[in-house]
Formats: structure tokens, sequence, C-alpha cells
């Protein structure tokens, strides 16, 4: 018998991939929330998991379990609900006496962290997030080859483009101050694997940003970085098709492209099991990335420049 997890956010675009998870590592999902009832995916998982539209139930259910027997107390949240809300549902979770493992960004801002950490050593109970490109084989591996060349700097060209409808623009991925704009909600895990890879950020610019893309440069330990992000299917290299791929993923380091576009479908759960192998990635391994993502919005702010990425140019 594994261990008792409860998901927020189980109506949500990544919550499949969490669910899939959590039954593939041997564990088992016993309560779930999420203001939209269009959750029939948990039948797929189970039909004994409780459901809640609303988050103040689904606490009080929570503290119930807590009070009861130990085997029937939630072990792990998993959060999934949208970015503004993570640190509030984190925090849930730590005071119902479970771990918490949250979707990125597990917040929005750095400054919310130190609250978290407080929180952790207050309840004994630790807060984890999903940087699954760091268990990514190819992206492990080229980790190994940057390792082992040593000192210096190498130029790196980071391309993401992930086509999204109008729908995007309406929910609350669209609004900057939910979502934290492409930067974040689109860029964060990318953020994090330059800094994984390539070591602290120095200089930062933003040559380019609209609601669509943002485009900019960025000064690391061992590499000088120019990264666009985009969720506009005109900005893809190959002509977008209905049920086709809508992703394009590109990583050069030297000119040499970094082949990493499969691989994707299993990460996930690649993360819980190094979570609860006692691997997991903590607020420590986020606040990099998060930092870097903060202060990419704010030179955004600041930034009047239109200087398109070198993909992009005529």
């Amino acid at each position: 018998m594994g261990q008792n997890f409860a998901l927020i956010g189980a109506g949500g675009y990544i919550a499949p991939r969490h669910l899939r998870a959590i039954r593939d590592t041997g564990n088992q999902l016993v309560a779930a929330v999420d203001p939209n009832d269009s959750v029939g995916i948990l039948d797929q998982y189970s039909f004994d998991t409780r459901f809640f539209t609303e988050i103040e139930r689904f606490d009080r259910h929570l503290e119930k379990l807590r009070r009861g027997p130990e085997e029937n107390r939630v072990n792990w949240i998993t959060v999934c609900s949208p970015n503004y809300l993570h640190d509030a549902h984190c925090r849930l979770g730590l005071r119902v006496g479970a771990n918490v493992l949250c979707e990125k960004p597990l917040v929005i801002n750095p400054w919310n962290l130190d609250p978290l950490e407080e929180l952790e050593a207050e309840t004994g109970k630790r807060i984890f997030t999903v940087l699954q490109l760091r268990v990514h084989p190819e992206l492990m591996r080229l980790k190994e080859q940057i390792a082992q060349a040593g000192p210096g700097q190498r130029d790196v060209v980071l391309t993401y483009i992930t086509a999204r409808g109008g729908w995007y623009h309406t929910s609350w991925k669209g609004v900057s101050e939910k979502s934290g704009g492409v930067a974040t909600n689109i860029g964060i895990h990318f953020f994090d694997l330059l800094l994984w890879l390539f070591g602290p950020a120095g200089e930062c610019r933003v040559h380019h940003v609209d609601e669509r893309r943002m485009g900019g440069f960025i000064e690391l330990e061992k590499a000088r970085v120019r990264w666009f992000l985009s969720v506009d299917a005109n900005d893809l290299p190959f002509a977008l098709e209905p049920g086709k791929r809508s992703t394009f993923r590109s990583i050069t380091v030297d000119g040499q492209e970094i082949e990493f576009s499969e691989g994707f479908t299993d990460l996930h759960t690649r993360v819980y099991e190094k979570t609860l192998a006692g691997e997991g990635f903590g607020i420590a391994d986020a606040r990099p990335s998060i930092t870097l993502t903060q202060r990419i919005r704010s030179a955004a702010v600041e930034s009047g420049g239109s200087e398109m990425h070198p993909r992009l140019k005529g």
C-alpha cells in the first residue's frame, strides 16, 4: 500500500500528468478539489477519490483525516492550481500535516519563498516542486559534458515556442499578475535548466516583449544566452496543423543543436520517484529561476527594445 495523496487543481491542464505519476509510483489519490466540476478523468484512476469544488470543504476534510486513523491521513498534497495561488495552497498542505509537491512555478515572486521556508521549519514538513527538465536523460548528459569541458563561456541560443489559442489569453494564464507572464508561465523550466547547466546569472536584458512573446539576453557563469519564448503559432518554424505537433524546442551550444524533443511523457513520474526517494527539488532549488524570472519581468517593464530573436529575422 502506497502513500495517500490529495490534489488541488484536478481540472487543470497539467493535472493528468500528476494523476498518472501518483498511480505509477504505487500511491493513491484520496481527495481532490477544483472549482470546476468537469473532472471525470478522476474515474480513470480511482472511484474512491473524494472530490470537492470548494477549497474550504476540501481543507476541512483533510483536517478530519489528519485527526483520524494514521492510515487514512493525507501524506502528500499535489498543487496544480493557478500560479498565483501556489504559495497559499502550499501553506494549506503543510498546515494539515502533509508534504507538498507543487507544479511550476513554486511561486511567482522570490520574496514569497521565505515565509514558506519558515513554515517548513515550524511544521517539520517539506515543499518540493516539479523541475522535470533536470531529469531528462539528454539534458542530464549535457550537464555532464559541460562539467567535463571545464571553465569558459559557451554561446547558447534557446528557443521555445508552444502555440496557444485564444483561450490562453482569456484565462488566468493571460493575466501577468496571476501567471507571471510568458517568462514565468512558459519559460520557468527553461530558465531553471539554463541556471542548472551554466551557473548563476549576471547581466540580464530584454530585447522584445509583447503579450505573446519575449526575448532577450542573459549572461551566466558559463554561457552567454540569447533566448526567445512565444505562445504564438505564427512563430513556429513549421506550418501548424490541427492534431499535429504545436511545440518547438531548441537549444544550441556553440552552434551545435541539442536534441531533446522526445522523452517528455514520463518526466513527471521520474520527478515523483525522486521526490518520494528523498531526492526532490526543494525551495532552495527553485529560488534561482524564480529570482531570474522576476528580474526578467522587471527588465521588460524598463525595456523599450524590439530587437528580434535571430531565428525570426527576415
